[in-house]
């Protein structure tokens, strides 16, 4: 009850890649990257251990980029052929790789980094994957011409894949799919979003989860939240299609938003990984702050329902900032499990 667990990212350390930026270059020579990829995984499994998290990731600590880490190792990508696109409804900018012929998987491209968490740690484990249509969305498609399309082969790689990481020791495999957040783009979440979701989760033994969120604490991020108004209800139109698909669970952005809680009865049914510490600021919640959002969010979904979690990843933050966050975070919800008299979930 109360199972806790992050979104995914954690920053990295000073000398493996640039502090407070997103897809910050690597700061080590090839032939010594991998080794440091692999210290830096140790380090973020080790301050959520610390931090009493119950469902620990990688902290992404081998990845410049979430979407492009795992597209640039299929086939029909070339990822030298980089064009800048507009992404997210034209929110920003991105410099991304381009698709020149039938996406495929030709061979593993995460596996490695699932063994080495996997033997270092004997707490339950979550990868995370780009969801296919937020994938679709963050490339320069110069062969499909159709999203829809390019979407499903998307899903097709993310399946096979998938189903490699859970035969390697993954409890949870979780699916990032921040395009459905985005207006303009809902009417493709219905038509083929929501199918091409359920393709890549298709025949999946572990726990599955899709993280939904209002985006890193970037300014881009920020200055569009600025215009969303009172209330942020664009989750109103994607949990009940969500609530029908095959997916566990399903995120929710609660700290320092303007979602109203009670759209989380949305979701009947899943699990909802209940954001209740804010990205996009560097103050770190106490645990007192954390169990409040935890009881909020238990007036809407019993809390057999509820995983405290992260809004989003925490990588442009500060490392002492997310070793806060993460304490807040194992603290808050230890208090309501007492509440309940529940006590540790491990």
């Amino acid at each position: 009850m109360l199972e806790t667990t992050i979104a995914g990212s954690l920053p990295k350390p000073v000398w493996l890649a640039t502090p407070g930026v997103l897809w910050a270059p690597w700061q080590l020579p090839p032939e010594r990257l991998a080794e440091g990829q692999r210290d830096a995984v140790l380090l973020a499994l080790r301050d959520q251990e610390r931090a009493g998290i119950d469902v620990v990731t990688d902290g992404e600590q081998a990845r410049r980029h979430f979407v492009h880490a795992f597209v640039e190792g299929l086939g029909g990508i070339d990822p030298t052929r980089r064009v800048t696109i507009g992404i997210r409804g034209d929110r920003y900018k991105a410099e991304v790789p381009s698709v020149v012929g039938p996406l495929r998987r030709t061979r593993p491209v995460h596996t490695d980094e699932v063994r080495w968490a996997r033997a270092n740690t004997e707490r339950r484990l979550k990868f995370t994957l780009p969801g296919p249509m937020t994938m679709a969305d963050t490339v320069a498609d110069t062969h499909y011409r159709d999203r829809a399309r390019l979407a499903m082969d998307c899903a097709a790689a993310l399946n096979a894949e998938a189903r490699e990481l859970a035969a390697l020791g993954v409890d949870v495999i979780q699916l990032d799919e921040p395009a459905f957040n985005v207006d303009a783009y809902f009417d493709e979440v219905k038509s083929w979003g929501i199918e091409a979701l359920d393709r890549a989760i298709e025949g999946l033994a572990c726990t599955t989860a899709v993280h939904i969120c209002y985006g890193y604490g970037i300014r881009a991020n920020i200055e569009w939240k600025r215009m969303l108004g009172s209330e942020w209800r664009q989750y109103e139109r994607t949990f009940p299609l969500l609530a029908a698909s095959r997916i566990d669970q399903v995120s929710v952005e609660c700290a320092g938003s303007r979602v109203p809680f009670e759209l989380l009865r949305l979701l009947e049914g899943k699990d909802a990984l209940l954001g209740v510490i804010d990205v996009a600021t560097e103050r770190v919640e106490t645990p007192e702050e954390v169990a409040a959002t935890i009881r909020r969010a238990m007036e809407f979904v019993p809390p057999t329902r509820l995983c405290p979690c992260t809004n989003c990843g925490m990588a442009p933050l500060p490392r002492e900032v997310a070793r806060g966050k993460l304490a807040a975070l194992g603290r808050g919800a230890a208090l309501v499990r007492a509440e309940l008299g529940t006590g540790a979930t491990r």
